[in-house]
C-alpha cells in the first residue's frame, strides 16, 4: 500500500474541487423530483461540472458510461443512468459524484428521500448519514494518533447497535490526486494504517435493511443487496 502524502497546496486544490461539488449538490437539491430519470440527473451533473471548469470524475472511469452513479432502493452503488429508469414516490436516491478540478478530485454522495418514503427508509437514511459523523468524530484532533480501524469501528458499532447489515465488499478510500487512493476505510474493523497529517480520504458507510451481502448485476457495475 501506498498513500498520497498531500502538500498544502495539493490540499488546497483539492479543497477547491470539493467545494465545487458541494455548489452541485446545493444546485441538485431541487432538481430532485419525482418523474426525473436517472440520465436526466446525469446530464444536469455534466452540465453544471463542466460549466464551472471541471470533470466528471466518474465519466469512463474503467468505464463507466456516466458522470453520475445513480442508485436507486436496493441498488447500493455504482447505478448507471438510464433515460428509462424514472424516479418514483418514496424512492431512496442516492447520487454518487466526483470531480477532477484541474487535476484535483472530490467524491462525495447525498442520498434523497423523494417524497414520503417508508418510515423505516428514512430511519436508514438518517442512519446512514449519522454512522459518517461517527466516523469523523472518531479522527483524533491529535495527527497520527488515529488509526482508520479507529473510524471503522465507531461506524460499525453504530449500526449494528441499531440491527443493520453492514456492507464489506466495498469501502471508502483515500482520494485528491486520483478518484480512488489508498488507504481503504472499510465499515468494518480490518485495517490498522495510521491516519497522518497529508492524508485526504472519502468515509463511506454503507448499510442496508437486511444482510449486508451484495451481488453485481449483468451491467458489470451495479451492486444491489441480495435480499432486496
Amino acid at each position: 500500500m501506498s498513500v498520497n502524502v498531500k502538500s498544502d497546496a495539493e490540499i488546497d486544490g483539492i479543497r477547491k474541487s470539493c467545494r465545487l461539488l458541494k455548489c452541485l449538490f446545493e444546485e441538485l437539491d431541487s432538481y430532485m423530483k419525482e418523474g426525473r430519470s436517472t440520465k436526466g440527473i446525469d446530464i444536469f451533473c455534466y452540465d453544471f461540472i463542466t460549466k464551472h471548469g471541471g470533470k466528471p470524475a466518474f465519466l469512463n472511469y474503467q468505464g463507466f458510461p456516466g458522470s453520475a452513479c445513480v442508485s436507486i432502493n436496493e441498488e447500493v452503488i455504482h447505478g448507471i443512468p438510464s433515460a428509462k429508469r424514472i424516479i418514483e414516490e418514496g424512492d431512496l436516491v442516492t447520487v454518487d459524484l466526483g470531480i477532477n478540478l484541474n487535476g484535483f478530485f472530490s467524491d462525495s454522495a447525498h442520498t434523497y428521500e423523494i417524497g414520503k418514503v417508508q418510515e423505516r427508509v428514512h430511519q436508514l437514511n438518517v442512519t446512514t448519514r449519522e454512522a459518517l459523523y461517527k466516523g469523523i468524530d472518531a479522527i483524533s484532533d491529535t495527527m497520527g494518533s488515529t488509526r482508520v480501524s479507529d473510524i471503522s469501528r465507531a461506524i460499525y458499532d453504530y449500526v449494528r447497535k441499531k440491527n443493520y447489515g453492514v456492507v464489506r465488499d466495498f469501502c471508502g478510500h483515500g482520494v485528491g490526486l486520483a478518484v480512488h487512493e489508498d488507504p481503504m476505510i472499510p465499515n468494518y474493523v480490518s485495517s490498522n494504517v495510521r491516519i497522518k497529517p497529508g492524508f485526504v480520504i472519502a468515509i463511506e458507510p454503507m448499510i442496508t435493511l437486511g444482510k449486508g451481502d451484495v451481488r453485481i448485476l449483468p451491467n458489470k457495475w451495479t451492486v444491489v443487496t441480495k435480499d432486496k
